[in-house]
C-alpha cells in the first residue's frame, strides 16, 4: 500500500496573497454532520492562523453569496445520498450557481452502505455535476470522496476472515464506500479539483494507511485514532481534514 506522508504544517506554505484571494471568494457547501466537523476544524485553525480570513455563515440562502463568504449548509438526508445530490443541484439552480466562485457537497460516511448500488449513486453525481459545470462555467465545482468508518474488527470478523467467508457486513460498508471514491477519483482525477476526504481519513501521521482485506482485497477505513464513535471526526481528525481542504482551497484558481 502506498506511503504518502500528508504535509504538516501544510497552512504555512501557502502564499499570503492565496489567503488573501481566498477571503474573497464566495463559497458553498452543503453536508450533514461530519461536514459540520469540518467546519469546527477550519475554525480551530483559523484561531492559530491569522492569515486565514474566512467569513463562514451557516445559510443556504440564494442571496447569500453577494459578498465574499464561507456559506455551509445541511442538505438532503442522511442515507438517502440521491436526496443529498438532488439537493444541492437545486439550491444552484435557485442562485448560488449564479454566485459562487466555489461550489461542493460531499456525502456522509452513513450514505453508502454494504447493500448499495454505487454504480447507480456514482452515475446521478456524475450527470448532475456535468449540467451543474455547464450551467454555471463560472464556478469552481470540488469533488468530495466519501468519508469512511473505522474497520470493525471482533473477533468474529477476524474468524470469517480466516475461513474467507464471503458475508462479513462489518466490512462491506467500507468496501462500498471504496468502491464509490475509486470511481470518483478515476472520472475527476488530474481534470477536475478533488478534495480526497478518505484519503486524509485513512492515512496516518507517519504516512501508512489504515486497512482491512476482505477475499484477498485490501480497503482503507479511518484511522481510529480520528474520530470518536468510529465515524464522525473528533479533534485531532477535524483538523487534519480541515488542513487540506483549506490548502486545496487556496490554490484553487
Amino acid at each position: 500500500m502506498e506511503q504518502q506522508k500528508i504535509e504538516s504544517n501544510a497552512l504555512k506554505n501557502v502564499q499570503p496573497s492565496l489567503w488573501e484571494n481566498l477571503s474573497q471568494k464566495k463559497i458553498y457547501f452543503g453536508h450533514q454532520s461530519v461536514g459540520f466537523n469540518i467546519i469546527e476544524g477550519i475554525k480551530d485553525l483559523m484561531k492559530v492562523n491569522p492569515q486565514i480570513k474566512l467569513n463562514i455563515v451557516e445559510t443556504s440562502e440564494p442571496e447569500a453569496p453577494d459578498n465574499p463568504l464561507f456559506a455551509h449548509s445541511r442538505v438532503g438526508s442522511n442515507m438517502d445520498p440521491k436526496s443529498k445530490t438532488d439537493a444541492f443541484a437545486s439550491l444552484m439552480d435557485k442562485g448560488i450557481g449564479d454566485k459562487a466562485d466555489i461550489a461542493f457537497f460531499k456525502f456522509c460516511y452513513v450514505d453508502i452502505a454494504g447493500q448499495t448500488d454505487v454504480q447507480e449513486v456514482f452515475t446521478r453525481y456524475k450527470e448532475t455535476l456535468a449540467r451543474l459545470r455547464a450551467k454555471y462555467p463560472k464556478t469552481s465545482f470540488v469533488h468530495v470522496t466519501v468519508p469512511l468508518g473505522t474497520s470493525i474488527a471482533t473477533l468474529k470478523t477476524r474468524i470469517k476472515t480466516l475461513i474467507r467467508k464471503k458475508d462479513i457486513w462489518e466490512y462491506d460498508a467500507n468496501i462500498r464506500k471504496n468502491e464509490f471514491n475509486d470511481l470518483l477519483r478515476k472520472e475527476y482525477s488530474g481534470k477536475e479539483p478533488i478534495f480526497d476526504l478518505a484519503y486524509v481519513e485513512s492515512t496516518f501521521p507517519d504516512g501508512r494507511r489504515s486497512t482491512f482485506t476482505k477475499a484477498g482485497e485490501t480497503y482503507y477505513s479511518m484511522v481510529p485514532e480520528y474520530t470518536y464513535d468510529d465515524g464522525h471526526l473528533n479533534e485531532t481528525g477535524r483538523k487534519r481534514a480541515a488542513e487540506q481542504l483549506l490548502v486545496l482551497l487556496a490554490n484553487l484558481n
